[in-house]
């Protein structure tokens, strides 16, 4: 059915089909179970979403009892229904301090259109239509739409489709590990910090409308900046008239051990994109959180004219809230800062003494694990060789998801993980780069 019928997303197809799908049948807590029923520890959360793992029957009742009562309705033409209101109120009453308006979209990818959308129209309002261009950083991930891709800094990505689109220019990333060269780590991040003004000097502040940054690059391969990174671009971002967005889609819901990356770093956006931990994944589900300031102006501006058949769709919205009452009742975002986090922390640092190793790194439940052939010139293996998915392929036959973004390993479990599966999670990746070295070795 697979090579007949379905087209996977970021796929290879004649690679796809000749290899077969992985076919996963089941899941309970942090584990998965495939076809041929192999159990394996979800290293990845799904894709950076299941935050209170699998199996919650709270969400299935949830949604079970919103179909009943009221499956669908739309919010367009001055309706609403209650659930898309009391969520709005609830993301509200955990958002940073100013941020009290809620778009809802149907993914983070949606909710990324929805802000350049809304920052144009924004400016527009203020009479300064010219404000058009949003700068972005290479590598980072902000979707897979037209204006996602676009966004984002992923050059494969653009070379399909011929992105990005005008009115976008992206600066370079914070990634000390891959791109620092002979700086120290503070050194790059002030460097990669300046960037952001040197570009707004370029393009100039009269064309800028904002600067979009997620506060942790998930899908670009963990990069956490230096801490010199954000101080230095608070100050940057405090000169210049543009507005700031972060996008949580990742960072959001406790995945950091704050309820937002913005909280970990204290950094005050002026939009912020959210998704995945809003309802766990168990259905899509988007949003664009919009701060006082920006809502006053478009409040006075008329029609804004964009939406989606399913913002807010009354299932999504019921799933979400009671998501975020898990993540709340059950202290699972206080567990992350306190205990889980520091923990998994820990551990995946005694991999750093794997010879394959160059450097790990990470922060809340996020990690990285470079794999490198010289770890003191921080040296990679040559690209074909393709270390990082000699070593994904490893996890997966020995019950391990941990996904490789070029030879790059990287982590973000569901947030309710214990400290005993932690230790499964980091035998298990030790495992797996000691079989990855052996294959290389033997190749070399």
């Amino acid at each position: 059915m697979s090579r007949a019928h379905h087209l996977a997303p970021f796929s290879d197809y004649q690679q796809l089909a000749e290899k077969g799908p992985r076919i996963i049948t089941k899941a309970d807590g942090v584990y998965l179970w495939d076809s041929e029923g192999h159990k394996i520890l979800d290293g990845m959360a799904g894709l950076w979403c299941v935050a209170v793992g699998y199996g919650r029957e709270e969400l299935v009742e949830a949604a079970a009892a919103q179909m009943r009562e009221l499956p669908f309705y739309n919010t367009f033409f001055q309706t609403a229904h209650p659930p898309v209101l009391e969520l709005a109120k609830a993301i509200a009453e955990i958002a940073p301090p100013g941020m009290n308006h809620v778009f809802f979209t149907g993914g983070g990818s949606e909710g990324n259109d929805t802000m350049l959308r809304l920052v144009r129209h924004y400016w527009a309002a203020k009479g300064q239509p010219q404000k058009k261009v949003i700068i972005a950083r290479e590598n980072a991930y902000h979707g897979s739409t037209v204006a996602g891709a676009s966004l984002g800094g992923m050059k494969y990505m653009h070379e399909q489709g011929d992105l990005p689109i005008p009115g976008i220019v992206h600066i370079p990333q914070p990634y000390w590990f891959g791109e620092g060269g002979e700086m120290t780590p503070d050194e790059f991040g002030i460097w990669a910090a300046d960037q952001l003004e040197k570009k707004i000097l370029e393009v100039g502040e009269d064309k800028v409308a904002a600067f979009i940054a997620e506060p942790v690059q998930g899908a670009g391969g963990v990069i956490i900046p230096p801490d010199s990174y954000w101080p230095r671009i608070r100050e940057v971002l405090a000169r210049y008239d543009i507005l700031f967005v972060a996008d949580e889609v990742i960072c959001g819901f406790g995945r950091t051990g704050e309820w937002f990356g913005s909280d970990y770093y204290g950094n005050q956006p002026d939009l912020m994109t959210i998704a995945k931990g809003l309802t766990s994944g168990y259905v899509p589900m988007g949003g664009l959180i919009v701060s006082d300031k920006v809502f006053e102006v478009i409040n006075q501006a008329g029609d804004f004219n964009h939406g989606f058949t399913y913002s807010g769709h009354p299932v999504a919205a019921a799933v979400a809230l009671a998501n975020l009452r898990i993540l709340r009742d059950e202290g699972v975002v206080a567990r992350v800062k306190a205990e889980t986090a520091p923990y998994l922390q820990a551990r995946l640092r005694e991999l750093a003494d794997h010879p394959l190793v160059g450097e790990v790194r990470g922060l809340g439940l996020l990690g990285a694990i470079e794999l490198v052939q010289d770890k003191a010139q921080r040296k990679r293996y040559p690209a074909d060789w393709a270390v990082g998915m000699i070593c994904r392929g490893h996890c997966f036959a020995n019950g391990l998801i941990m996904r490789a973004v070029g030879d790059t390993m990287i982590i973000a479990p569901p947030l309710v993980i214990s400290p005993a599966e932690i230790d499964e999670l980091v035998a298990k990746a030790r495992l797996c780069l000691d079989l990855t070295l052996a294959e290389v070795q033997a190749r070399a």
